[in-house]
């Protein structure tokens, strides 16, 4: 079958479910929405009128493995947003991005990915899922090291982003990033464009999100010091599969099938948006 897990070409070994909220996240914002369970392997957000909720890792990474399981708002989800990211801060920061666009009762999920280097994004690429993301828990993972950023869904690759700093492409390679998750409303753009607003009458919204791993290196800003290594230069340690982590072709089969079904936007084939010609990486892949 296309979707057996063997189609993972990246050498990927099925995540270590070992990680706990209790230990490794911090609530941000929105009070008692954002809810701790079952012994810290699980995490609600919630989404009312008045706020939305939110969590960052206690860690900073540079490079890594992040894996969260989610289940998303089910319904009529039009207007809110789930998002599972990393980020660094201030106005030059780095970011990679999951988030998941709600949508009226029987339309699908649009899953929106980008990435920003030193504040600038515009990298976006968006699909629908295979599934139904609402009715059970599914993996979502984000591959990042030097030479690449992997977005994987359920371990099947969605989007690849290749470092082409040697075109003159930013890369998020040297700015320490943490994990986020939130649940807010935005339906001023998160739904066809915001023509569909959010049905307040279906508050709270809730998105449930479990088994958060991460296998990376952590990043020490008291000291600018890494747990693989002395320096940023030498962040990852050689043991770490990711380290060097890409797809071969059976990994390439499975993200052509991906982007040829279930992607809808691609910023590298929006020339109007991109009237003045599209970035150079846009040139290099087909994805």
């Amino acid at each position: 079958m296309l979707l057996q897990l063997s189609v993972l070409a990246l050498v990927l070994l099925s995540p270590v479910w070992a990680d706990n909220f209790y230990q490794d996240a911090t609530v941000t914002f929105g009070d008692q929405r954002a809810q701790i369970q079952d012994g810290g392997r699980l995490l609600t957000l919630s989404l009312d009128k008045i706020s939305g909720s939110g969590f960052q890792s206690k860690n900073e990474y540079l490079f890594g493995r992040f894996d969260m399981q989610l289940k998303l708002v089910p319904g009529n989800s039009a207007g809110t947003v789930t998002t599972f990211y990393l980020s660094s801060q201030g106005a030059g920061h780095d970011e990679i991005d999951f988030e998941f666009l709600g949508n009226s009762s029987g339309q699908p999920y649009t899953v929106h990915t980008n990435v920003y280097s030193q504040g600038k994004g515009n990298k976006e690429q968006q699909f629908r899922l295979w599934f139904d993301p609402t009715s059970s828990f599914h993996t979502y993972s984000i591959v990042w090291n030097s030479q690449r950023i992997i977005f994987l869904v359920d371990n099947i690759p969605i989007r690849v982003f290749n470092n082409h700093e040697a075109l003159g492409v930013a890369f998020p390679k040297n700015q320490a990033m943490r994990v986020y998750a939130s649940l807010w409303n935005a339906d001023d753009w998160a739904t066809q464009g915001g023509r569909v607003k959010t049905d307040w009458s279906m508050a709270p919204f809730t998105a449930s999100y479990r088994n958060f791993n991460t296998n990376a290196c952590v990043w020490s800003a008291a000291t600018s010091t890494s747990s693989c290594g002395d320096s940023k230069t030498e962040s990852v340690n050689n043991d770490q599969t990711w380290q060097t982590q890409q797809l071969n072709a059976n990994g390439r089969n499975r993200l052509r099938w991906v982007q040829q079904k279930y992607m809808i936007y691609n910023y590298c084939a929006d020339a109007n948006r991109f009237s003045q010609g599209f970035s150079p990486e846009c040139k290099r892949s087909r994805f």
